[in-house]
């Protein structure tokens, strides 16, 4: 997040300056989403890598969403971070300044940081968008003097189709790839995206989906948060002779192109990202097809 912050109010100080790779309170003595390590206090929008990073000395998140971020900062299995979960809209006091957490509607437990210190109150998005998602709180607009918002597709080419026309595509490609004899590998982001298809699919199918061993912990913290998935299964689990034929498979980014990917053939590949929208990324990419699947505001929102 690459942030300007310009002095509001005629002389008066802002309240948030860019620092550490993140956003930084002076009155509160704490940074929202640093990069860099490390700082004695870490306010974390949610439990995405490029927010929560280990290092930091004490760490707040929105309730919903500590077990993601604790799991997240750990820099070893046997390291428990101190990670305190405030219950959103619950106001807190850093420093000088009232803090609160309000949902974003990104993810599970993915929040807005509002900062209220001198008359003045700023809110930061982090990521977020507006649609509806059975995986997470819906997005609270919030009162402020001053918003900074991301804008991860801040261009009038992104507009995107509503959630249930995308995820009726997933389920006809899926569908279409059994019919021809094929796996259908999907690849998504393991947490957030995945869980976001896994829950929507439900409207369309109680078949089991396998997934990939990067998913598995998330999904199971989702389902413990009482987020109602379709059944799922650990690829590993199906055993080297598995037929994988017609069966669908999530699986990260990161697994395109590896041996790990040799199990299933003959498949297809497909991507549900935001950045499908332009579909010269899919060919770039070496998918099969595209879903322009995001979990982030569009130009028009």
């Amino acid at each position: 997040m690459s942030v300007e912050v310009v002095v509001v109010r005629g002389s008066e100080k802002p309240l948030l300056r860019p620092a550490h790779g993140g956003l930084f309170c002076e009155a509160g003595g704490f940074y929202i989403d640093p990069k860099w390590p490390a700082v004695d206090r870490a306010v974390i929008t949610h439990g995405h890598s490029d927010h929560a990073r280990s290092g930091h000395g004490e760490y707040f998140c929105a309730e919903p969403g500590r077990e993601l971020v604790r799991r997240r900062v750990m820099a070893k299995k046997d390291d428990d971070p101190l990670v305190r979960g405030v219950a959103y809209g619950e106001q807190f006091e850093l420093g000088e300044a009232r803090v609160s957490f309000h949902p974003a509607g990104h993810l599970l437990g993915s929040a807005q940081v509002r900062v209220e210190c001198d008359g003045q109150v700023w809110v930061v998005t982090g990521d977020y968008k507006r649609d509806e998602d059975p995986t997470c709180r819906e997005f609270e607009p919030v009162p402020c003097d001053v918003l900074i918002t991301e804008a991860t597709f801040g261009l009038p080419v992104y507009r995107w189709q509503p959630t249930a026309e995308v995820v009726k595509e997933i389920y006809a490609w899926w569908q279409e790839n059994a019919a021809e004899g094929r796996t259908s590998v999907l690849f998504c982001y393991a947490l957030g995206k995945a869980q976001r298809i896994l829950a929507e699919l439900r409207h369309h199918t109680e078949e089991e989906v396998l997934v990939h061993g990067a998913l598995v912990e998330f999904n199971g913290i989702y389902e413990a948060a009482g987020v109602p998935l379709v059944p799922t299964r650990y690829v590993t689990e199906m055993g080297r002779k598995a037929d994988f034929k017609g069966r669908l498979v999530l699986a990260p980014p990161s697994a395109f192109g590896t041996p790990w990917m040799r199990r299933f053939k003959p498949c297809r590949t497909g991507f549900a990202s935001g950045w499908m929208r332009i579909r010269g990324n899919r060919r770039r990419r070496g998918f099969d097809a595209g879903f322009a699947l995001s979990d982030h505001i569009d130009w028009h929102d």
